[in-house]
Parts: C-alpha cells; structure tokens; sequence
C-alpha cells in the first residue's frame, strides 16, 4: 500500500494506493481521503496518470452532494416560475460541479434545471435571474427580443445579473493573470470606493 499527497484544483488530497485482484483502476472518497484499488498488472504509469482525473471526479460529486443538501432550490424555482404567465413545471432542481459552458439548463422533457455550483455562493438575486432565464427557455428556445422582455418582466435584476456574471468570467479568466498587487486589492474589497 502507497500512500502519498497531491493538489487536485487547489486542494490538497491524500491518496491511499492499493493493489489487488481487480479488473480496473477504481477510487473512492472516504473521510477527505481517496482510495484508489489498482489491478496487479497495470503498469505504475498508467495508474499515475488515472489518478488525478478519478480524485478530480470525487471531489467534485462531493462538492455537488455538498451544495444540493444545503437549501431548498426547488422551492425557490418554483416561487420564480409562478411568475410567468403560464407557470412552467419543476421537478427538481441540482447544483452540478460539472457544467462548464454555462450557468444553468432547464429539461422540458424531465423538468429539471441544472445549475453551476458556484451560484451557490453568489448573491440571490443571479440566483434567481439564472433560473428565471432557464424557464424562459420554455417559453421562447431562441434569445430574441420576446425571450428578454419577458425575462426581464418576471425577473427585474435580469441585466444586473448579466453583468456580474460577466465580471465573475473576465475575474476567472484572468486571475492567474493578474499581478499579486491587483489581487490583494481585489481580495480586500475596495474597489467599488473611488478615492
């Protein structure tokens, strides 16, 4: 048994290697630590290579168990949709850790939206105009004039939203960026004030 630890997306992770008489290279995330169960013949590269990416997936279904125990989305998409005119149904409502080019989705066949954990963290009311946006999606598929002006009619903070998400991405695409000034000055919080 090998035992050591690795970054996987900033966070530090034990990771406990044992060999055994098992057709595949398998992980599990037990107490913060992931345990990795590796057939006998399986070169020590290949399990190398095929540890990050099952730590990587772990972590991020425990993240997504994490955030979807810790509220009543659902209620909350439901309050949203009986804004509209003909309320659209809501099964379910899941923060996902795996949705990349976009903040949410909504499935007329299923009624489930779907939306980016980080949302979670983020102030209500983009919350709320993202899930506004995904149920407009049931009423007009395309982004045209009609879809806006009844998102903007059932969610008031539609632009608002619009624009921090849009900080949010700039803010995430150019962090690494950024020199170690700017950061500190964007962590500290002063930079609505204009002195």
């Amino acid at each position: 048994m090998e035992q050591r630890t690795i970054a996987v997306e900033g966070t530090q992770v034990v990771v406990v290697i044992e060999r055994k008489r098992v057709k595949n290279i398998n992980a599990r995330l037990a107490a913060g630590t992931v345990q990795v169960s590796a057939p006998l013949h399986v070169p020590s590269a290949e399990i190398e290579r095929a540890i990050p990416e099952l730590a990587r997936t772990l972590l991020r279904r425990a993240r997504a168990r994490q955030v979807n125990s810790e509220d009543d989305a659902l209620a909350l998409a439901r309050r949203i949709a009986q804004r509209f005119p003909q309320p659209p149904e809501i099964a379910s409502v899941t923060f996902v850790t795996n949705q990349q080019g976009c903040w949410g989705s909504y499935s007329s066949r299923t009624r489930r939206i779907r939306l980016h954990a980080a949302l979670r963290v983020m102030p209500r009311w983009v919350l709320e105009a993202i899930v506004a946006h995904e149920l407009c999606h049931v009423v007009h598929l395309r982004h045209g004039e009609a879809f806006w002006a009844l998102l903007r009619r059932v969610c008031r903070d539609t632009d608002r939203a619009r624009a921090f998400l849009e900080g949010v991405g700039w803010l995430g695409r150019s962090w690494r960026s950024l020199p170690q000034v700017e950061r500190a000055l964007l962590l500290r919080g002063g930079v609505g004030d204009a002195d």
